[in-house]
């Protein structure tokens, strides 16, 4: 199987063309290319595909194998491969998603995307649609109970579920590990959860960690750094742009209110190329 290794602010994935086949057992594939002692080593694997709605379509597997709904690292990083590899001449492209169509406006230099602005749509705020088990309407500085701790947590979708903390402490020193998964398969989220647990530099700089559904801890997620976005300007604590600083590099995040959209810029970056051959083809 031919890939293409590649990552936004260090959120790694391996994207396979698909535009002409798609590759049989793509759920241990995911699982197998992602080990980062056996495999290829990533947060999951990324299919681009034909799209009868968009220009493309992203199928995007955590590195447990479940189906992903969105990745904003990984899209940024399908708008730098079909672009650098030919399959559209295009700066301008649409991306077909679990999530809904995304808008993306490529940066080109030398002839190479090094970066992408997204349309990531409208924040979800809705219990119901995200979801999470609450008796409002909303999960917005609502009080939550893990593991004997009580902190206060904000829901948002952006397409996936995502559970926003945000903390006195120094968020650098929290031990996720221990605590993220036991916020991921916590009672009150039917879906299990993205988790970002964030501080507040200022009005216009956060810094979070991420405990992704399926995946773990990773350098970077983007559809967490638009929940924290929204999030924060939700209870009042930044405003709607947000330089967003992640273990792996920093996104631009801002809210239009108006139109009621999330717009993220970042990079996004080829690490290698290569063919590996899949325990299953050795089988066979």
């Amino acid at each position: 199987m031919k890939f293409t290794k590649m990552h936004g602010c260090g959120n790694d994935y391996v994207y396979v063309d698909c535009t002409k086949e798609m590759i049989p057992k793509a759920e241990q594939t995911a699982v197998f290319v992602s080990d980062r002692h056996f495999g290829i080593g990533s947060d999951g694997l990324i299919l681009i595909a034909p799209s009868q709605r968009a220009d493309f379509e992203m199928i995007m597997f955590n590195a447990d194998g479940s189906l992903g709904e969105m990745c904003g690292n990984g899209i940024r990083c399908v708008g730098k491969y079909v672009y650098d590899h030919g399959l559209t001449d295009q700066t301008h492209i649409t991306v077909d998603t679990l999530a809904g169509i995304k808008n993306l406006e490529l940066t080109v230099t030398d002839g190479k995307v090094t970066e992408a602005l997204v349309d990531m749509g409208a924040p979800e705020f809705s219990c119901d649609r995200i979801p999470v088990v609450c008796d409002k309407e909303t999960a917005i500085a609502e009080p939550i109970t893990v593991d004997g701790k009580t902190y206060e947590m904000t829901c948002v979708s952006m397409g996936n579920p995502h559970c926003v903390i945000f903390c006195e402490e120094d968020v650098r020193s929290l031990d996720l590990e221990k605590i993220g998964p036991s916020f991921e398969r916590h009672e009150r989220f039917p879906k299990r959860i993205n988790t970002e647990f964030v501080n507040v530099l200022d009005d216009s700089h956060v810094r979070m960690r991420v405990w992704e559904r399926g995946s773990g801890e990773t350098l970077a997620c983007g559809t967490g750094a638009c929940a924290v976005a929204a999030a924060a300007v939700s209870n009042h604590l930044t405003k709607p742009s947000v330089d967003v600083e992640l273990l792996g590099g920093h996104l631009m995040i801002t809210w239009d209110q108006e139109k009621n959209l999330i717009w993220m810029k970042g990079p996004a970056v080829t690490v290698f190329e290569g063919e590996i051959e899949l325990p299953w083809d050795r089988q066979s």
